[in-house]
């Protein structure tokens, strides 16, 4: 058996445009519909998160979205519904190329959860060789420690404790990216749903901020595509432009508009 497998990892191709600095556009798998993600990896986005948080998908359904959205070249990430070890572990285990971790406050938190993204002796996920995310059988235990260098890391901002942290969240060995969620944060910030409020919009320049110094990338998830052109003039390289079920009902509504204006 191999040490490792040569196939080109998806995980690992996108942390090095990540880290090339390169702007990156994804979308939010949220209607718990393998077809409707296979849509999404088709229509040429980068990445696409299956939404386990917030989104209608569940665990029993994550290995049939991450295969439809692999078949179209696209990455497929996960958003687990919390930071738990388990819910890390199964998430990587199904093959998400890596995660969008959720609801982390403080350093050590982020810390801890980056640690559950890595097999021994740099982290504690559980080994288990017969995987999706461990291969299927193509890496041997020489070779597990190298998969480690192929998971992408994204840590969620959404509170004023992880934006008053965020410079030392992005020296963090492991995170990737510093994914800003607007209405989390904004509801957090006592400004909820106010992006062009100057106490949210500081937010997104601290964000960014602190990306630079410690050469990571900021992301965020945008549904209004005339906010496009200012966030990524900020500086945020890592964009979400909606889900597909805001997609589904902007469609549709647009649709039922012009019929009726017809």
């Amino acid at each position: 058996m191999p040490d490792t497998d040569r196939t080109p990892n998806p995980g690992g191709v996108l942390l090095a445009r990540i880290r090339s600095g390169e702007t990156l556009f994804g979308a939010w798998a949220g209607l718990g519909s393998p077809a409707s993600a296979e849509l999404l990896g088709r229509s040429g986005l980068d990445w696409v998160v299956v939404d386990l948080e917030h989104g209608s998908a569940t665990e029993a359904d994550l290995v049939a979205h991450l295969t439809a959205i692999e078949v179209t070249g696209t990455v497929a990430l996960v958003r687990p519904p919390s930071a738990e070890r388990l819910r890390i572990g199964r998430a990587l285990d199904l093959g998400a190329a890596g995660l969008v971790v959720p609801r982390l406050d403080t350093p050590d938190q982020v810390r801890e959860a980056v640690g559950y993204l890595r097999y021994p002796p740099t982290g504690s996920r559980g080994v288990a060789l017969l995987t999706r995310g461990g291969r299927l059988g193509a890496v041997n235990h020489a070779g597990v420690a190298a998969l480690n260098d192929d998971i992408v890391g994204i840590v969620q901002i959404e509170s004023p404790g992880a934006l008053e942290a965020a410079d030392e969240i992005a020296s963090i060995d492991g995170v990737d990216v510093l994914f800003v969620g607007p209405a989390d944060l904004s509801h957090s910030l006592g400004v909820p749903g106010q992006f062009a409020n100057e106490r949210y919009q500081s937010a997104l320049r601290q964000v960014i901020d602190a990306c630079r110094a410690h050469g990571k990338a900021a992301g965020i998830l945008l549904y209004d595509p005339v906010s496009f052109a200012p966030h990524l003039a900020l500086g945020y390289t890592f964009v979400g432009l909606g889900a597909d079920n805001a997609f589904v009902l902007d469609g549709a509504r647009a649709a039922l508009s012009a019929a009726r204006g017809g």
